[in-house]
């Protein structure tokens, strides 16, 4: 008897198929079937390379969750969560089951969302690839084999990219769709071959459920010291997360999604997902070591097709190339995906205007203004004539996965800073002497210098300066830093052309803000940048 396929199947849930069901398969097996099948390649030194055709990215604007009576009253309606009705999501599961009943082949993991036994839930994946499945048995927790027999699945994702969805039948907007039913605890994607909706997925599943139990669900990297101090990074994609959460010196926890119950923060997944382009050996060892590993699978990134050599830099593929690979590809890795309770939070933000100092330290007020902001701004775009950076406010620093009201997480965190004395810090690794364009990316090494001296305590006793515009304090001088980076304004050579600049951001976090001011207390709405 096969202990790896577990006594309630697939039947027991509702959902007959003729196809041959190959059960939680391991890595090396699904590889071959991968190659075997045409799905992907062996680069030359083991990752298995695929591509993910039009979709490089989540579809956000394909997402839908149904709309029951179950939902109606706590899910934060709007841009990021947009209601399907029951009778859709009932037609569509009725065309997603009859395809799955017409595949030949079924490939199915069973894994844990979430490292702490008491705060996970048990998730069933069905795909028609056998990268996707090998995609998601690296990303999750996976249980002990002898776990697997008795396996029942609190949630099941079925993820067919060759189904196409049909607007008008389905409720959806176009032939792509990610149906979210909680009431039913099914997840249906559609028309979409990147891998990352099922991940982000079962993120939404957590963000969702946790909060009940009073644990904060967080879009975070984090890690910990050798004196077991923990520490959280906020932050949007290209802001740094993955980067600076791989620290040679401390124990990675994860590097995208964590909760923070009230023993610990435990990684929600068993693998990283980071972006390659132009990923470099230097700055980013750890990392770029996973690209010459069995196991390791590769996205959208550009491989010699006589030599399977990649070329990391080639962003003909996609701008968002990623790479997947369990945890303890990361040498110093945390062992139980788990830590103490954190002693710092970082939020990060890539600011492309060139306005905000590389750290500074935030009160929980303060830390709260920043958390529902989410800010970050992207570099200006590729259109003729457009010259600045776009500002880019997510709250929660994730906003499309955040199922409840912005509040329910802002609340939570701030209690928990309460509670715990937690420090926290803004860094900017973005720009700096000008807004994109014209100054610098900031040095990777000096943010580096500066976190390890928050991180370490020592920044503790360093001199501080209030910021005009956001009111934070920031530091002077911190040894082995330029200090000439530490103040922005100083940076820059047009001293007005600042001032205007620095004006414009405070009024588009002011502008965003409104959306949250009546939830928050009068100390959050008092923390609101203004113009010096």
């Amino acid at each position: 008897m096969n202990e790896r396929i577990p006594e309630f199947g697939l039947s027991a849930q509702g959902i007959e198929t003729r196809a041959d069901l190959d059960w939680n398969m391991v890595t090396a097996r699904l590889v071959e079937t991968a190659v075997a099948r045409g799905e992907g390649k062996l680069s030359a030194d083991g990752p298995l390379v695929v591509e993910t055709g039009r979709h490089t990215g989540r579809s956000a604007q394909d997402k839908f969750i149904v709309k029951d009576a179950a939902t109606a009253d706590t899910i934060w309606w709007g841009k990021s969560n947009k209601a399907m009705e029951p009778a859709h999501f009932a037609a569509l599961k009725a065309d997603f089951l009859a395809a799955l009943g017409s595949r030949e082949t079924l490939f199915v993991q069973d894994l844990y969302g979430g490292s702490q036994p008491e705060h996970r839930v048990r998730v069933r994946v069905i795909n028609e690839l056998a990268w996707h499945n090998l995609f998601i048995r690296t990303m999750l927790v996976r249980p002990e084999e002898q776990d697997l027999r008795k396996f029942v699945p609190d949630y099941t994702i079925i993820d067919l990219p060759s189904f196409q969805a049909d607007p008008e039948r389905h409720g959806c907007r176009s032939e792509t769709v990610i149906a979210v039913n909680l009431t039913e605890k099914l997840i249906l994607i559609g028309g979409t071959a990147y891998a990352g909706e099922m991940k982000k997925s079962v993120f939404g599943i957590l963000n969702y459920l946790l909060p009940e139990t009073g644990v904060m669900p967080m879009h975070c990297s984090a890690n910990m010291g050798p004196a077991g101090d923990t520490a959280v990074f906020f932050g949007l994609s290209g802001t740094g997360k993955t980067t600076l959460s791989a620290d040679p010196a401390r124990t990675l926890i994860g590097d995208d999604e964590h909760g923070w119950s009230d023993t610990a923060v435990f990684n929600f997944e068993g693998g990283c997902y980071a972006k390659m382009i132009r990923l470099s050996a230097d700055a980013e060892p750890e990392i770029f070591a996973t690209t010459k590993r069995f196991g390791t699978v590769l996205e959208n990134v550009v491989m010699d097709p006589v030599t399977r050599q990649l070329d990391l830099d080639d962003n003909s593929l996609a701008e968002n190339s990623r790479g997947a690979y369990p945890i303890d590809f990361i040498p110093n890795a945390s062992d139980e995906n788990m830590g103490a309770v954190p002693k710092n939070i970082v939020m990060l933000t890539a600011d492309a205007y060139g306005i905000l100092p590389p750290i500074a330290k935030l009160t929980p007020d303060q830390a709260m203004y920043h958390f529902l902001s989410g800010y970050t701004a992207r570099v200006a775009g590729t259109e003729i004539g457009v010259t600045e950076p776009d500002a880019t406010f997510s709250t929660c620093f994730g906003a499309p996965f955040m199922p409840r009201h912005p509040s329910v997480y802002g609340n939570l965190l701030k209690e928990r800073i309460a509670r715990g004395g937690v420090d926290c810090w803004l860094v900017n690794t973005g720009w700096t002497g000008g807004k994109y364009g014209t100054g610098r990316r900031m040095p990777i090494k000096a943010t580096r210098a500066l976190l390890n001296a928050a991180l370490d305590g020592s920044l503790k006793d360093a001199e501080f300066r209030t910021d005009p515009n956001f009111g934070f304090k920031v530091p002077v001088a911190v040894p082995g830093v330029d200090p000439a980076i530490l103040d922005p304004r100083d940076t820059w050579a047009d001293k007005a052309a600042y001032d205007a600049t620095a004006a414009k951001l405070v009024d588009l976090f002011v502008e965003n803000f409104a959306q949250f001011a009546e939830h928050v207390d009068e100390g959050v709405r008092k923390a609101a940048p203004s113009v010096a």
